[in-house]
């Protein structure tokens, strides 16, 4: 079959299960050909041998099923970077580079600033805060090994320099002098319907339900985060859209100051931050 026929096929089979079909297959296909997506607008007559067919229908039948495409490229881009994925971790997604971008204004002005990205999974934001300051001390830790040996291949893929360790929120950190502390915690209600929907269904729970509605991870971390930050130190973390005024109540319960929510791309709260004085 062409490359043209096999768009078209590709489309066909993920229009119920997919909103994005067309996007699904023109990656599924580049990645079975190993080119660029506007490679196949280039050679769609271009004919492909049993094999490569092959290879593509059974991509196609996983994501029919629900499979990311992230997970079935092992790839997804971040703050314009290539991260590698894997079942083991959360697949990096645009709102949390809001995240980023609040890491990299608040360290505006320090110079050589410390960095701790608490739960990193593929190391997304710590690479990503890193990519921006060569200056900055970046640590990551993971409670999960295999997510700690992701993140250290992609510092070692993208060259760039992070210390990633494992460790349950703060219980290996010795260092206690971070200017600022990041986290994209667990925080969907372990009763939310959306976990049944989409994506997410693929992805490890561990990494996405917290208790007490979603809050008692990122109860922790205010918490014990304030230990780990120098005087002025920020503590910065993602949430659901729905939780902004819980995450910044639990800020205010911890004496947190300079306390405020923003929102991500859609409109929706979901990066909340505190200054600790200490």
């Amino acid at each position: 079959m062409r490359i043209d026929e096999l768009l078209k096929k590709g489309v066909a089979s993920l229009a119920a299960s997919s909103d994005t079909a067309l996007l699904d297959s023109q990656l599924l296909l580049a990645n079975v050909l190993q080119v660029s997506t506007s490679y196949l607008y280039t050679w769609p007559d271009r004919s492909l041998n049993e094999e490569e067919v092959a290879a593509f229908n059974a991509l196609l039948l996983a994501r029919a099923k629900g499979e990311p495409v992230a997970y079935l490229l092992g790839v997804q881009e971040f703050w314009s970077l290539e991260f590698d994925v894997s079942p083991c971790t959360l697949i990096p997604r645009s709102d949390t580079e809001v995240l980023v971008e609040t890491a990299l204004e608040l360290l505006e002005g320090i110079s050589q600033p410390t960095v701790i990205d608490m739960g990193t999974g593929t190391g997304a934001i710590a690479l990503s805060i890193a990519s921006e300051r060569l200056d900055a001390k970046v640590q990551a830790v993971d409670l999960v090994h295999e997510a700690v040996e992701l993140a250290k291949r992609n510092a070692l893929k993208l060259q760039l320099k992070a210390d990633i360790y494992q460790s349950s929120w703060f219980d290996r950190v010795m260092d206690r002098d971070f200017d600022l502390i990041v986290s994209n915690p667990p925080y969907i209600d372990p009763e939310d319907h959306h976990l049944d929907e989409g994506d997410v269904r693929f992805e490890p729970k561990t990494a996405l339900i917290a208790d007490q509605k979603g809050y008692s991870d990122i109860e922790i971390i205010a918490r014990d985060a304030k230990g780990h930050l120098t005087e002025n130190g920020w503590l910065a973390f993602e949430h659901g859209y729905d939780q902004g005024e819980g995450a910044r109540k639990i800020l205010e319960r911890n004496g947190y100051h300079k306390i405020e929510t923003r929102k991500d791309y859609a409109g929706n709260d979901r990066v909340t931050l505190g200054q600790w004085f200490g």
